[in-house]
């Protein structure tokens, strides 16, 4: 293709999707000089998003990524723009994974209503409603407060912010890189500790997808690439896939990298309902981020893993 060329990239419609594209389109231009043209996708997950609906379980389901792959594979656009937790750990083979930018905060952000004063999920009213769709948030926060209860909700996040303070729920649930990409973070009541909500594996963290035969588009793609923040997605990632756990399980997982390239990987896999928790963590190099994620699943695995993310499976069909 020639290099005067704008790349056109693809991106979800939702203004989450088109602010963090943005700005990974920004800073490809400036790394590389080459323009880039916007193209909006339109996918099943947004689809669902507007009917107030939660995208079906199983991480291999792709709702938010299958149209972003099609649009690639029709050679419509050059690079598509995922939130990478939407990206299925099993990728196709036909695409490649180009990049992964230096992640945003991996923590949630607890917004309470106005109407109360609480400023820590602690501090929440007895019996208070905390609306999430996301099992791994809910099984924590239950640990926490066995006493809360939870709401189902769905939509983009002025809507859910929208139905917050219109009485829906008492607080409400998100991740604060979304929030801050959207210039929101003054909603934040609290940035929830790790030890209390440890994050989503891959939260935070975006992931830039081209063709794996369109060599010039991943060398461009290649130059955004933020080899700690690739690493320890790549190790919370290839812990989910070995979990087979999806995305309506919950488990949680964060990598950090350290000084000579080390990696450590922490854990949770707990019951829907909090009762149960298995937590554990594992030492590796960015070397090799997979081999860390499958190490620390089999240990897991061993302890129990399985019948906490079977049990979560079987309540999503």
């Amino acid at each position: 293709m020639s290099e005067a060329r704008p790349l056109r990239m693809g991106t979800r419609a939702s203004l989450l999707a088109r602010t963090q594209s943005g700005h990974v389109a920004a800073a490809l231009t400036r790394a590389t000089g080459r323009a880039v043209e916007v193209v909006l996708v339109k996918t099943e997950g947004d689809q669902l998003s507007t009917e107030g609906r939660i995208p079906a379980a199983g991480d291999s389901v792709g709702v938010f990524v299958r149209a972003l792959d099609d649009a690639l594979r029709r050679n419509e656009i050059d690079f598509a723009v995922h939130s990478l937790k939407d990206v299925p750990t099993e990728y196709a083979e036909d695409l490649l994974l180009a990049a992964v930018p230096a992640r945003a905060d991996v923590r949630d952000a607890l917004v309470v209503a106005s109407r109360h004063a609480a400023r820590d999920v602690r501090g929440l009213p007895q019996g208070a409603r905390v609306a999430t769709a996301s099992p791994r948030r809910v099984a924590q926060l239950l640990r926490l407060r066995p006493d809360l209860g939870t709401v189902t909700m769905a939509g983009n996040v002025d809507t859910r912010l929208r139905r917050l303070e219109e009485g829906r729920a008492d607080a409400l649930v998100l991740a604060c890189a979304g929030l801050d990409r959207l210039s929101l973070g003054e909603r934040i009541t609290q940035r929830i500790p790790l030890e209390e909500l440890l994050a989503a594996p891959a939260q935070g963290a975006l992931g830039v997808s081209c063709r794996r035969d369109d060599a010039g588009t991943a060398a461009a793609l290649e130059t955004l690439d933020d080899p700690e923040t690739n690493a320890a997605a790549a190790a919370e990632r290839s812990l989910l896939n070995a979990l087979r756990a999806g995305c309506r399980a919950p488990v949680a997982a964060l990598a950090t990298a350290g000084e000579g390239g080390s990696l450590v990987l922490r854990a949770r896999v707990l019951a829907l309902d909090g009762s149960e928790m298995l937590e554990d963590e594992a030492a590796g190099t960015t070397a090799d981020p997979p081999g860390l994620g499958r190490l620390l699943a089999e240990r897991l695995l061993t302890r129990g893993a399985w019948k906490l993310v079977s049990e979560a499976r079987a309540a999503a069909r």
